[in-house]
This record gives structure tokens, C-alpha cells and sequence, in this order.
């Protein structure tokens, strides 16, 4: 199968891995045109070329760069025309202008199309946004959600086709791994950690009231940058915990792995609002894959992520999240027992090759309708 691939968010080297594995498939023939950087909420997040074997990375330039519904490839008709594709991955969002863009050039080419979504909240969106999502929906010949209620969106909002769950990223299980030591014994605090956008929708403030409660020793990390630092700061104040709780800036990725081993729990408190609810929580499969115990709120797609691996509250109930936390930190069998339950979970659901292999089976069933 000749397939080509369009994902800004394979700039990052470490998301190529998934691109590598399904490059490695002897039924697959695979090029992957990315950009040479991207732009995001002023920031530009340059391409790495990390993991590239197998498969033909293609680098064009980007019209409208950061622009996330409006941004296309000028040149992906030269491609299109060149590599003559069977299947055309567009690893975008139905209602942007790249999906438009490419999907006409499928049809056009006599290929077939697929597109992504994590889009888990039921919107409804102006001209000419929805009309590229209707002609998007009646030519694709599969989407893939990233999440479960991403399924009933698409099915609200008029498509009919085939849609398959897969998260778009998995983790590489030998980058991220547990740590040699056993979790007893490491250190005489409780470790408790969060990363992730500090936005009030995340549910920081909520874990600081959730800490705020907790007796013994303990310390909380909260690694990322956000609007709503100034207010968490302050909260740690005013709750007297500032002197156990740091704020740290986001580390480069090849970082994360330690950062996480240093943990003895990771938290996900998001809360659902009016325009977001949890679409994954990639931080918690790379925990899981670290051999760190996870606990996460009921919002959105966590609880389907966690599965039986790790522990479940109830959205803004900070005295169950306390509950949990002071649970584990109590008892040292189940944090060993969540441990190696979250490391098995990633390893048989959220690996780059599982990833890649349930790919490849949605390209079996889009060249299955074709013959």
C-alpha cells in the first residue's frame, strides 16, 4: 500500500517513532510530508529529524503557518502526483483547510482518505469552516478518533463513514521505562507531581486543596507555564503549603523520562467546562510507562486511558482526590501493585508499534472496500 502521510505534528522527533514502525510493515510504503516547523501560541516548535528510517520524510513549506484552521501545503499536489498514493492519512482535524486541501487532491488522485480528530465536544462552526467539514465527511473513506466521545461527535455532526479509536501518539516503552530502584525506600517525602497547561480547566488549584489536606511528608511539583500561575502561587500561599509545593517550567522531552521517575504518583485533576473537556492526558501513559502510579479525575477520556492501572475521582472532589492520595502514600503495595499494572497497560494498548499496528489494520479495511 502506497500511503501518504500529512502531520504537522510529526515535527517532533519523538512522535516520528510511530512513523518508523509502520514504515516497517512489508505491505506498506510510506511518505510523510511535515513542515519545517510549526507555530504554536508564539512559539515555534522546530522539526526534529529523530526517527526517519523506513520511510520518506518530505519537508514543504506551510502557508499560514500557526494558523491552526487555515494553515495548507502549497505544494502537496507535486506529491499527490508524483508518489501516486492509495490511501492519503491526513492527520488533521475534518474542519480545517489542510484536511480540505488534501482530501480534494485524494479524490482528485483516485485515492482514498482518512482523517483524525480529538474533537470531543459537540460544535458547530461558521462558513466556510463547515463546509470543508461536510465535503470531508462525504469523501473520507475512514476517521480515526482519538477518543470515545470524539466517535458520537462525528456521528452528531452528520458523517457516516467507518471511524476507528486510536490515539494519535504512542510512547516508546524503551525511552520510558521504570527506574531500576523499587519505589519503597527512595526518598523520605511523598512525591506527588503534575504537568501540564496551568489553565484553570486543568484542576491545579484543586490538587493544591487536595494536598492542602494531606498528613506526613509529602511535596508537590507542578512542571508547566500557563495564565493561571499567578493564581496557584497565591493559592499556595494563602494555604500554607508553599514551602512543599515548587513550580518548575516545562523541560525539553528528552528530560521527561527522569522527571517522571522522581515520582511516586501523578495527578490529572481536569475539570470539564463549556469549551473543553479532557481529550487524553498523554501525560498519564508516559507515567504509566515509568512505572509511576496514576490518578486522574473523570473527566472526558481519562478514565478509558487509566483503564483498571490506576485510580478514578469524581471532577472538582478535592476530598476524594485527598482521599486517594493519602491512600497511596499509606500503602506502598498498592503504589507497587498500580506501578506494574500502568507499565503493563502501555505496553500492550499505548506503545508507537501498537499505535502503528492499529493503523495499519485501518488501512486494511480502507483497501478491503477498494477490492
Amino acid at each position: 500500500m502506497r500511503v501518504l502521510m500529512i502531520s504537522k505534528a510529526c515535527v517532533r522527533g519523538s512522535y516520528q517513532k510511530k512513523l518508523e514502525e509502520l514504515a516497517k510493515l512489508d505491505d506498506i510504503q510510506l511518505a510523510v510530508v511535515v513542515p519545517e516547523y510549526w507555530q504554536e501560541k508564539g512559539r515555534k516548535i522546530k522539526l526534529e529529524q529523530s526517527h526517519t528510517a523506513g520511510y520518506q520524510l518530505l519537508i514543504e513549506k506551510m502557508a499560514l503557518n500557526g494558523h491552526f484552521h487555515l494553515h495548507f501545503y502549497p505544494n502537496l499536489r507535486t506529491h499527490v502526483r508524483s508518489l501516486q498514493p492509495e490511501i492519503v492519512h491526513i492527520d488533521e482535524e475534518p474542519y480545517n483547510l489542510a484536511t480540505f486541501h488534501a482530501m480534494r487532491l485524494a479524490v482528485a488522485a483516485g485515492a482514498k482518505a482518512l482523517f483524525f480528530t480529538w474533537q470531543n465536544l459537540l460544535r458547530r462552526y461558521p462558513f466556510p469552516f463547515s463546509c470543508m467539514e461536510r465535503y470531508n465527511y462525504r469523501h473520507a473513506a475512514h476517521a480515526i478518533a482519538g477518543n470515545r466521545e470524539g466517535v458520537d461527535v462525528l456521528r452528531s455532526k452528520g458523517y457516516q463513514g467507518p471511524v476507528t479509536v486510536i490515539p494519535q501518539f504512542g510512547v516508546d516503552p524503551e525511552i520510558y521505562c521504570p527506574s531500576p530502584h523499587d519505589l519503597e525506600g527512595v526518598s523520605p517525602h511523598f512525591r506527588i507531581g503534575y504537568i501540564g497547561r496551568l489553565v484553570e480547566e486543568k484542576g491545579v488549584d484543586l490538587l493544591l486543596r487536595a494536598v492542602a489536606r494531606l498528613k506526613g511528608q509529602w511535596v508537590l511539583s507542578v512542571l508547566g507555564d500557563g495564565p493561571f500561575k499567578p493564581q496557584l502561587e497565591k493559592l499556595t500561599t494563602e494555604l500554607g503549603v508553599g514551602n512543599r509545593v515548587t513550580f518548575q517550567l516545562s523541560l525539553p522531552s528528552a528530560e521527561m523520562p527522569s522527571y517522571y521517575k522522581q515520582l511516586d504518583v501523578l495527578v490529572l485533576p481536569s475539570r470539564t467546562r463549556r469549551h473543553w473537556k479532557e481529550q487524553f492526558g498523554r501525560v498519564l501513559i508516559e507515567a504509566m510507562a515509568c512505572g509511576v502510579p496514576v490518578i486522574g479525575s473523570d473527566c472526558g477520556e481519562i478514565p478509558h486511558v487509566i483503564g483498571e492501572a490506576g485510580l478514578i475521582f469524581p471532577e472538582d472532589d478535592e476530598q476524594a482526590l485527598s482521599a486517594l492520595l493519602s491512600r497511596l502514600m499509606d500503602d506502598t503495595e498498592t503504589r507497587n501493585s498500580l506501578a506494574k499494572r500502568g507499565r503493563d497497560r502501555m505496553i500492550q494498548e499505548y506503545t508507537q508499534e501498537e499505535i502503528a499496528m492499529a493503523t495499519h489494520r485501518v488501512y486494511v479495511n480502507i483497501m478491503g472496500h477498494v477490492h
